[in-house]
């Protein structure tokens, strides 16, 4: 089941960039014939289209780091206007470079690339929001979800408001109401006799699910057609996060381990001093600059050093350019305590993460990876496992700059201790730990990209 949950990123994903590929390509066509007020020769067409083509890669590179093609869920699809105008512009921009570097091809398509701007958001719009919701599936396995709380909650409205999941849930059966097993045993089979459910997804973790779990497995015994799924396993499908709430220890030693990850993890040390090479060489142009405003606005030092808590709980130094009013260094404890205040250049700087740079040293000293949990500081991360089931796990692999929590989790906390961001930061945190390789990190580097051009544009 957990396979087929994963549809939206596998099958959908494909469908949605072919689908793209169509509507631009139509969208050339329209511009053509509204340009000409007559259908394009085919000449005509196939000289536009050669080049189109080429900047069609460019193009759906810029939707990937625009989260055009990350799951389609619902909140995903009302902000989709604003997020086709940004990536169309600046696909407008990079063929408009395009054609004025490479004149080769003859043509300097100018009312035509603003013809299809117009053309294509507009399209791309409509097949996102009328056409593809259509090729959902059409015959969802009906599901029950059995358990309570806030997680059982988020999972239901989700996957029943999105006929991309291959699941239906037709009710959420409460365990925790009041009564006794024989009445929720009762109201189970109910369902799968009345409605026809097919599947029961439920927190194996729950004390008051253990109860009925006899009759859930003689009923997957019995009939070969009822489907007993773990719930941790689907919300991580559908919401590519896993709460500690959903897990046990027995989850670390089944699916967290170093040794699948080998070759992998010494192309990442590759790829890491590579590019840490490149952007730190290339970020000294930068340092002056900021030290003339840092100096300017308060005159105090250009960096600070803050000792944070790395892979195997080991203490690693970082330096950073100075956003907040202070000293030299920090600890965690002047965190947790802290009166200090961000600057107005530690806003820009932090902004569009320029005060991260000098930890680019860090990351060739191997302390980090460009990608991954970001480390915290050693009071806090005290205060944390103190706090939160399975916090230490996040310390199973090299800290980053940037890593899957920090795209997808803006509330995370920036200073002091937040019990509750924190737990949901680590969920994250663990999905990453678990599903780390080469794409997802390229994923998220895309997706920092993203992050870093939309505080540009504001």
């Amino acid at each position: 089941m957990s396979v087929i949950m994963r549809s939206l990123s596998r099958r959908d994903g494909l469908f949605l960039v072919f689908g793209d590929l169509v509507v631009l390509t139509i969208s050339l066509y329209l511009t053509l014939l509204v340009r000409y007020v007559e259908p394009p020769s085919p000449d005509l067409f196939i000289a536009h289209l050669l080049p189109f083509s080429l900047l069609a890669i460019a193009w759906l590179l810029v939707f990937v780091i625009a989260g055009m093609y990350e799951k389609q869920t619902t909140m995903m699809r009302l902000q989709l206007p604003d997020i086709v105008a940004r990536a169309q512009v600046i696909n407008i921009l990079i063929a408009a470079a395009f054609f004025f570097l490479i004149p080769y091809f003859g043509i300097t398509p100018k009312t035509n690339l603003v013809i299809f701007l117009i053309i294509s958001s507009s399209l791309i719009i409509l097949w996102r929001l009328t056409l593809f919701p259509r090729f959902g599936f059409k015959n969802r396995e009906k599901a029950i979800l059995l358990g309570t709380g806030k997680e059982i909650q988020e999972l239901y409205e989700e996957v029943k408001a999105n006929n991309h999941y291959a699941l239906n849930f037709e009710c959420v059966v409460d365990v925790h109401r009041d009564g006794n097993p024989n009445d929720i045993q009762r109201d189970v089979l109910k369902r799968i006799t009345k409605d026809g459910v097919t599947t029961i997804v439920t927190d194996m973790r729950d004390r008051e699910v253990e109860l009925i779990l006899p009759l859930l497995y003689n009923l997957s015994f019995v009939q070969t057609k009822i489907n007993i799924v773990d719930m941790a396993n689907v919300y991580e499908d559908v919401f590519e996060r896993i709460p500690t709430t959903l897990i046990g220890p027995e989850w670390f030693v089944e699916h967290v381990t170093s040794d699948r990850h080998t070759f992998y993890d010494a192309f990442k040390r590759t790829g890491d001093v590579v590019a840490a090479l490149i952007i730190g060489v290339g970020s000294l142009v930068l340092y002056p600059f900021v030290w003339l405003t840092i100096k300017i606005e308060d005159g105090g030092p250009l960096f600070i050093t803050q000792e944070r808590v790395g892979q195997g709980q080991q203490s690693i130094a970082i330096a950073k350019f100075r956003s907040m009013s202070g000293t030299k260094s920090d600890t965690g404890a002047d965190v947790l305590k802290s009166k200090k205040k961000v600057t107005k250049v530690g806003a820009l700087l932090r902004d569009f993460r320029i005060d991260e740079l000098p930890q680019l040293w860090s990351v060739l000293m191997g302390d980090q990876s460009l990608i991954g949990p970001r480390p915290e500081l050693r009071d806090l991360v005290s205060v944390y496992t103190d706090k939160i089931p399975h916090y230490t796990a996040r310390h199973l692999v090299k800290p980053g700059l940037s890593g899957w929590a920090q795209i997808h989790h803006q509330a995370h906390p920036h200073h002091g201790a937040d019990i509750t961001e924190t737990k949901v930061k680590l969920s994250y945190d663990l999905y990453y730990i678990k599903h780390r390789s080469f794409f997802l990190d390229l994923l998220i580097a895309l997706r920092t990209i993203q992050i870093i051009l939309s505080r540009l544009g504001k």
